[in-house]
């Protein structure tokens, strides 16, 4: 899967929409995360954490999700 290239270098990607946090490291459906990588850009409701850790997005009240 390719990263979108503006977070090449961030793992832990969030969606404001709906406060979910997900690790571009450890996706296992390939198909379904570009899908929701193509919503996300193009609805412009992404956001990246720093420090790029599941804790910092945790603390601002996302949920990981796994796809």
């Amino acid at each position: 899967m390719d990263r979108p290239s503006a977070f090449a270098e961030n793992r832990f990607l969030g969606d404001k929409r709906t406060l979910q946090v997900y690790d571009l490291d450890e996706v296992t459906d390939e198909e379904a995360m570009a899908v929701v990588l193509d919503e996300l850009i193009s609805a412009e409701t992404f956001t990246c954490f720093g420090p790029d850790t599941l804790a910092e997005a945790r603390n601002r009240g996302y949920r990981p999700t796994a796809l």
